[in-house]
């Protein structure tokens, strides 16, 4: 299992998300299939020492939402 960082962009709206999967290409569908309308694009440089995630935990691949970038109250 992997965790993946993705940032999601659904208009002026951007945030990034963490996707735990089997594979970054499954991490990234999962993150799309969860904002079917929002642009969505593995986050670069991966840190390696987050990447491989020892327990799978559930069956279903996790996501797990983050702080929003530049959102305006």
């Amino acid at each position: 299992m992997v965790r993946v960082p993705i940032l999601i962009r659904e208009g002026a709206s951007r945030f990034f998300v963490s996707v735990q999967a089997r594979s970054i290409r499954r991490a990234v569908e999962i993150a799309k299939a969860r904002y079917p309308s929002a642009d969505v694009w593995v986050s670069f440089p991966i840190d390696a020492e987050a990447f491989f995630v020892e327990e799978p935990g559930s069956r279903a691949a996790r996501l797990a939402r983050e702080q929003p970038e530049g959102v305006a109250l």
